[in-house]
């Protein structure tokens, strides 16, 4: 039963997270332009990683 009571704090610190971070992100000014500039650019990085880690993991398969 611990386990179950330590996913339920971890959930609950999930959705209160998003809460706080929905607050900040709407919020007044450059806010909302920040985060979109921070998202295309964890999602290019993130792209850019797999492909060179497919990339990777392929050339060990291939043979040359």
């Amino acid at each position: 039963m611990e386990s179950a009571a330590a996913l339920n704090v971890i959930v609950d610190n999930i959705v209160e997270m998003n809460e706080l971070f929905t607050d900040v992100a709407m919020g007044d000014g450059l806010a909302p332009l920040l985060v979109l500039v921070g998202t295309i650019l964890v999602v290019f990085t993130l792209g850019v990683f797999g492909a060179l880690t497919l990339g990777a993991a392929g050339s060990l398969v291939t043979s040359s």
